[in-house]
């Protein structure tokens, strides 16, 4: 069932419970992608009237799910910031955004900048960050599992936390993905799409060359 239109920042923050302090960095950030939006494609347009549920509550779903003792976060291919820009004006510390568009990267910084989310942007493609210690690692619509994996697995150790959003070819592309890694997986149902699942993964490991 699609969400009504009139779902807005009043219910995003019944949803979330966040502080009228951080719903005033989150209304900056709205205005400020949809300014950006006219310019260069950051969301589809018939997602702008939506973007509290469609693209914020999407993406703060995921925070529940991440240990407060999380040290770090990467957000592969974050595009606008979803889900990792969110994750960081929630709470989430050190959270890197990898994003390798000039331009989407500039309107990160922008959108950063004027709502004060304390993130590191990174303008390369993921296979391009040489590794250091994350606690958490992130993707909204990137990719399948088995791709997001492969460029995670540089990052990946065994108490690493993974966290995709994924449509409704999540049950194929796991079966792909378990044909190659070996690893714990939770599934959720997604808050926000009935055809959506939130996907955990732990203990991630390469079992399988995918050349072989």
């Amino acid at each position: 069932m699609k969400q009504p239109i009139q779902y807005g920042y009043s219910e995003f923050q019944r949803d979330t419970g966040v502080s009228r302090e951080t719903l005033d960095q989150f209304k900056i950030y709205a205005d400020t992608l949809l300014t950006w939006n006219k310019k260069i494609n950051l969301i589809g347009g018939s997602t702008e009237q939506d973007i509290w549920h469609r693209h914020f509550l999407d993406s703060a779903q995921i925070y529940p799910l991440i240990s407060p003792n999380s040290q770090s976060l990467i957000d592969i291919g974050t595009g606008a910031g979803f889900p990792g820009m969110v994750l960081a004006l929630l709470g989430c510390e050190n959270v890197h955004l990898v994003e390798s568009d000039h331009r989407k990267s500039a309107f990160l910084r922008e959108a950063a900048r004027l709502s004060g989310a304390n993130v590191k942007i990174h303008t390369v493609r993921m296979e391009e960050i040489s590794p250091f210690p994350v606690s958490t690692i992130t993707a909204r619509a990137v990719a399948s599992i088995n791709d997001l994996l492969g460029l995670a697995e540089p990052f990946l150790t065994s108490d690493v936390l993974c966290v995709f959003l994924k449509g409704r070819n999540v049950e194929v592309e796991l079966t792909e993905a378990h044909n190659i890694w070996e690893t714990e997986v939770s599934r959720r149902p997604s808050r926000t799409d009935p055809d959506s699942t939130v996907v955990c993964m732990r203990e991630v490991r390469r079992v399988k060359s995918s050349r072989s």
